[in-house]
C-alpha cells in the first residue's frame, strides 16, 4: 500500500540527532508501503529525504514524525507543525557538490573524508547536512538493496570526531537533479569556501538537540515565543495580549544565550542582536539614539525577536547607576518596551546571571512579564549534555574499560542462545491474550515479552552482566512490540521469526550502545555542580588528555596528513575523563572549591563509631534520598566533630569528600573576618549561595571556633564576629531551605562556640572524636607503616599498648622519627629495626594527658544533658 500521511513534527532523540534518520509508527509505515531503511520524502514549506526508522513503544499512538533539527529546516517546519509524508523515488547519486554552510569559514580536505562522512544519506539540492553517524545509518538501511556490507566498513564513526563533526554543511548541487542516495559509487566534490544556494536561508547553527538538560524550560519558552508568533489569533480571541517580554536569567553557562540562539533557528522569525555594551556611545544622545534603531528596525521586520544579551550591562538600577547616560539608557529601554503595539509581533528576550543587578521597573508584567530560571543541571540534564559533547567523540568500546568483569563474548553467546530458545508461536499466543484485552498494546506487549525473555536469559547469561542484558531485552522487546500490530496476530509470526534473526546481529551493537550510556551515566553521577559549559570543557579535556597520551607515539612528519590507521588509535577512554575531572571543576565553585581529597575510608584507623555517624549523616542523605522520603524525615543538617587536636577531625572531612563524591567547599574560619564593614557576612552569605548553586554539596568549616564564637564578647567597634555569627545561624536554618547541603565543622574548643548553632536543626549531630583505645591505635600504626620496610622485630601491638594517651598525628610522627633515626645511623638502611621506634616514643609524647581527655568526656556529657541551653560558664581551660 502507498499514500501521503499527514504527521507533526516532533523533536528527535539524542542518538539520531545529525544521522540523517527520522521515527515513524510502524503502522504508518504499512500505509506508506515502507520498511526501515526506506527512504521517505517530507514535506513542509520545502521537500527534503529521509531515513526511515520504526517509533519508540512510547510514541505509538500518537500522530508524530520525529526527526532533528536539520531536516525541520530543510523541510521548513517547527516543531508542532504538520508535514506530508510519503514514501520518495530515489536514485543513486552520481556526483554531489558540497560546501560549508557558513561564510565565515574556510575548510580544507580530502574529498575521500567528506564522502566517508556522507555514506549513506539521502539529499536533495539545497539541505544542509552534518558529517558523521554512518554506523547508525548503517543499522537502519540493512534492509535497503543499494547498500551491502562493505561499503559501510570503511567508515570509522570517529573520523569526524575532532573537529568536523559539528560542522554544517550544503549540497549545491545533485545530479540527477531529484532526491539521491550517496553511495560508494558516488563523485563527491567538495568546494572549501560557502557557496550561495537560491533557497538557502539563514546559517543554520543551534537547534533545539543541541541543548541538553532544558527540556521544560525549552518547552515554556515555546509557549511563550513561538505561539504568539505563529498564532497571535488565539490571543486575540482571548481577548489578551501575548507576552512582550522574557527574561532569561541564571548561572554563567548553563545555556541562555545558546537557548535564544536555538529560538532564532527554529522560528521563521527575524532576529536581532544586542550585545550590552555594543549600543553605548561617547556621543551625547547616540546610546539612545542605537537602541531605539534596533527596537524600529525590529518593528519593521516583524515577527521579529530581539535578544539583548547582559542586560544588566545597560539596564542597571538607576538609584546606583554613577552616570547620567546609563540612567537615560535604562529609561529610553523602559519606554520602548512599554510601546510596543505591534501584539506579539515583536518579542524582546533579555539574558543576565545577575537579576537582582537590574532595574525594578523592567521587572514587571508588560515589560518583562515572564522570567525563567535557567538553572544547573540535575544528573538526567548532566547526562544529556554530555550525549551532546560526546556526540561525534570516538569513545572505546571496550567494556573493561567500565567494568573489568564484562565479559561481551559470554553476553552474546547467552543472548544468542535465549534469542535460539523463544518459540514464536509463544510469542504469537501472548500479542493474541493482550489483542483480547484490546489496551494499551504496545506497552503490555514490551512488559510480557521483557518477562518472557528474562526467564529465558537466566539459565543463559552471567548475572554480572545483568544491566547489559537488561538492556538487551528491553530493546529486543520494544522492537518486536512496535512491529506487532493488533489484531494481526498470526501474519506477525513470520515477521517475529525474522526480528529476531535480525536482533541476533545487532546484539553486539546494543551492548557497545549500552556501555557508551553506562560510562557517560557514571560521569554524570560525578559531576553534580557542573554547568553545559563546565561539561563543554570537560569532553574537550577528556580529548586533550588522550592526545598528551599518545602524541610521542603518532610519528608526524611536516606536510602529510596524518594516516587512517593513527585516525582510529584516537579513542577517548574512561580514564582520560577520570583525568580530566581533576582540571576542570565547577566553574560557580571556582573561587571556593578545592581539589578533592584523595583520602577514603580505609585510611583512617579506628573510629568506627564516628564513621558510621558520617555515614549515616552526609553519605545517605546524597547517595540515597529515598530511604528518608520513605521514613518521613528530613536528614541531618549539619555535623560538628570536636575532640583533642590530631584526632583525626579534618581527615574524617576529606575522607566524607571523598567517598560522597560531592562538591567539597572549604572554609577556614579566620580567612572569612574582613575589616571592612558586611564583608564578612558577606563573604559567608556568597559561600552558601555557591553551594546552594552547586549541590549536593559540603561546606566544611575548619576552626569553626574561630568564626563562630559565642555572641556578646566581641569588643571590637563593628562586633564584626557576631554578626557572622547570625548570618551562620539564618543561613543555616533561616527561611531558605538547605537542600543537599551538609553542613561540617571541626573543633577542638567546642566550649567556645555559640550555643545558637549547637541545637537540632543547625548542627544536628555534635560528635566527640576521642584519643584511639589501643584496638585503633593498632589500625592506625598498620596504615602507616603499610609501606615502610619494618623489621621482623617490631611488634605493633606492643607499641599500641605502650602509646597511651597518643592520638593519629602521634602516631604518624612516631612512624615518620623511627625512620629517621634510621636513616641518621645509616643512609643506606634498608629496614627500621624495634630499637628506633623506641627511641621515637621516647622523643614523641602523647597530646592528651588523663585531665584533657577527661575534660572532652565533661564536655561530651554537657552536650547530652543540656543541648540549646546556655553551657555553665567555667573558668577557660586549654584542652591541647
Amino acid at each position: 500500500m502507498t499514500g501521503e500521511l499527514k504527521l507533526k513534527v516532533a523533536e528527535a532523540i539524542q542518538d539520531d540527532v545529525n544521522k540523517g534518520i527520522v521515527r515513524i509508527d510502524s503502522s504508518f509505515m504499512y500505509e506508506l508501503g515502507i520498511r526501515a531503511g526506506d527512504i521517505v520524502e517530507i514535506k513542509g514549506e520545502r521537500t527534503t529525504v529521509g531515513i526511515a526508522d520504526r517509533a519508540y513503544p512510547g510514541d505509538i499512538g500518537l500522530n508524530i514524525i520525529r526527526m532533528d533539527g536539520l531536516i525541520r529546516r530543510n523541510a521548513k517546519a517547527g516543531i508542532g507543525e504538520t508535514v506530508s509524508v510519503k514514501k520518495a523515488s530515489v536514485v543513486e547519486a552520481k556526483k554531489v557538490v558540497i560546501a560549508p554552510q557558513r561564510k565565515d569559514i574556510s575548510i580544507r580536505g580530502d574529498p575521500r573524508v567528506f564522502k566517508m562522512g556522507l555514506l549513506g544519506r539521502a539529499v536533495i539540492k539545497g539541505d544542509i547536512v552534518s558529517l558523521g553517524g554512518s554506523r547508525r545509518r548503517k543499522q537502519s538501511t540493512q534492509a535497503n538493496p543499494m547498500f551491502d556490507e562493505d561499503i559501510f566498513s570503511m567508515m570509522p564513526e570517529g573520523l569526524m570526531g575532532f573537529g568536523l563533526g559539528d560542522l554544517k554543511f550544503i549540497v549545491v548541487d545533485a545530479t540527477p537533479k531529484q532526491a539521491v542516495m550517496i553511495t560508494e559509487q558516488t563523485e563527491v566534490q567538495f568546494n572549501p569556501q560557502a557557496t550561495e544556494v537560491a533557497e538557502e536561508g539563514k546559517a543554520l547553527e543551534v537547534t533545539y538537540e543541541d541543548i541538553g538538560g532544558l527540556q521544560d524550560e525549552i518547552r515554556k519558552i515555546r509557549e511563550m515565543v513561538e505561539l504568539p508568533l505563529k498564532h497571535p489569533e488565539v490571543f486575540e480571541a482571548l481577548g489578551i495580549e501575548p507576552p512582550k517580554g522574557i527574561l532569561l536569567y541564571g548561572p554563567p553557562g548553563t545555556g541562555k544565550t545558546l537557548l535564544a540562539k536555538a529560538v532564532a533557528n527554529e522560528t521563521s522569525a527575524n532576529f536581532l542582536l544586542i550585545n550590552g555594551p555594543e549600543i553605548m556611545s561617547k556621543y551625547y544622545g547616540q546610546s539612545e539614539e542605537n537602541l531605539r534603531k534596533k527596537f524600529e528596525e525590529a518593528e519593521k521586520n516583524a515577527p521579529s525577536i530581539i535578544f539583548i544579551d547582559e542586560i544588566d550591562a545597560i539596564a542597571s538600577k538607576r538609584e546606583e547607576s554613577k552616570g547620567e547616560v546609563e540612567r537615560r539608557v535604562v529609561a529610553q529601554m523602559l519606554a520602548l518596551m512599554d510601546g510596543l503595539k505591534s501584539r506579539g509581533k515583536v518579542i524582546v528576550i533579555g539574558a543576565t546571571n545577575i537579576p537582582n543587578e537590574l532595574d525594578p521597573a523592567l521587572r514587571r508584567p508588560g515589560r518583562f512579564d515572564r522570567e525563567l530560571e535557567i538553572g544547573v543541571p540535575d544528573k538526567e540534564g548532566r547526562l544529556n549534555i554530555l550525549k551532546i559533547h560526546s556526540r561525534n567523540m570516538p569513545i572505546d568500546d571496550d567494556p573493561k574499560t567500565i567494568d573489568p568483569n564484562i565479559d561481551v563474548k559470554k553476553i552474546e553467546a547467552g543472548l544468542a542462545k535465549m534469542l535460539e530458545a523463544v518459540k514464536t508461536s509463544e510469542i504469537v499466543h501472548l500479542a493474541k491474550d493482550i489483542n483480547k484485552e484490546g489496551k494499551q498494546f504496545s506497552q503490555q506487549m514490551v512488559a510480557k515479552l521483557e518477562t518472557y525473555l528474562k526467564q529465558l536469559s537466566k539459565e543463559n547469561l552471567d548475572q554480572n552482566s545483568e544491566i547489559l542484558a537488561s538492556k538487551c531485552r528491553r530493546r529486543i522487546a520494544e522492537s518486536i512490540a512496535s512491529t506487532v500490530q493488533p489484531g494481526k496476530s498470526e501474519e506477525a509470526k513470520e515477521i517475529i521469526t525474522s526480528k529476531l534473526k535480525d536482533k541476533r546481529n545487532e546484539i553486539k551493537t546494543i551492548i557497545l550502545v549500552s556501555i557508551r550510556e553506562l560510562m557517560l551515566d557514571d560521569l554524570a553521577e560525578v559531576t553534580h555542580g557542573f554547568v553545559g559549559a563546565d561539561l563543554s570543557a570537560l569532553a574537550k579535556e577528556a580529548a586533550m588528555d588522550l592526545l598528551r597520551e599518545i602524541y610521542p607515539d603518532l610519528k608526524l612528519e611536516e606536510d602529510k596528513p596524518i594516516s587512517k590507521e593513527q585516525l582510529e588509535k584516537l579513542k577517548v577512554k574512561k580514564r582520560n575523563f577520570v583525568e580530566a575531572l581533576k582540571v576542570v571543576r565547577p566553574s560557580a565553585l571556582r573561587e571556593v572549591l578545592i581539589e578533592v581529597p584523595n583520602v577514603s575510608w580505609r585510611d583512617i584507623g579506628g573510629l568506627d563509631t564516628v564513621r558510621q555517624e558520617l555515614l549515616e549523616a552526609v553519605e545517605w542523605p546524597l547517595k540515597q534520598p529515598i530511604v528518608f522520603s520513605r521514613m518521613g524525615i528530613k536528614p541531618p543538617k549539619g555535623i560538628l566533630l570536636y575532640g583533642p587536636p590530631g584526632t583525626g577531625k579534618t581527615l574524617l572531612a576529606k575522607a566524607v569528600a571523598h567517598e560522597s563524591k560531592a562538591n567539597f567547599i572549604l572554609v577556614k574560619g579566620p580567612e572569612l573576618l574582613s575589616k571592612w564593614v558586611g564583608e564578612s557576612e558577606k563573604a559567608v552569605r556568597k559561600i552558601f549561595e555557591k553551594a546552594r548553586q552547586a549541590s549536593p554539596a559540603i561546606i566544611f568549616f575548619d576552626e569553626l571556633d574561630s568564626l563562630a564564637a559565642r555572641r556578646g564578647g566581641d569588643t571590637s567597634d563593628g562586633h564584626t564576629s557576631d554578626k557572622v555569627v547570625n548570618q551562620l545561624l539564618t543561613e543555616m536554618d533561616g527561611v531558605v531551605d538547605l537542600h543537599n547541603i551538609v553542613i561540617l565543622g571541626a573543633t577542638n574548643r567546642p566550649d567556645m562556640i555559640d550555643t545558637a548553632l549547637l541545637r537540632p536543626g543547625r548542627f544536628d549531630r555534635i560528635i566527640l572524636v576521642p584519643s584511639p583505645d589501643e584496638a585503633s591505635r593498632l589500625e592506625i600504626l598498620k596504615i602507616h607503616t603499610k609501606n615502610m620496610p619494618i623489621s621482623k622485630d617490631v611488634d605493633l601491638k606492643e607499641i599500641a599498648r605502650l602509646t597511651e594517651g597518643y592520638v593519629g598525628a602521634d602516631i604518624e610522627a612516631i612512624c615518620r622519627e623511627a625512620a629517621m633515626l634510621a636513616l641518621r645511623k645509616d643512609i643506606k638502611a634498608e629496614k627500621i629495626g624495634k630499637t628506633f621506634f623506641d627511641d621515637a616514643m621516647q622523643k614523641v609524647s602523647p597530646s592528651v594527658t588523663k585531665d584533657v581527655a577527661d575534660a572532652y568526656k565533661e564536655l561530651q556529657s554537657q552536650f547530652r544533658a543540656a543541648r540549646g541551653k546556655e553551657m555553665k560558664e567555667t573558668k577557660p581551660v586549654y584542652y591541647g
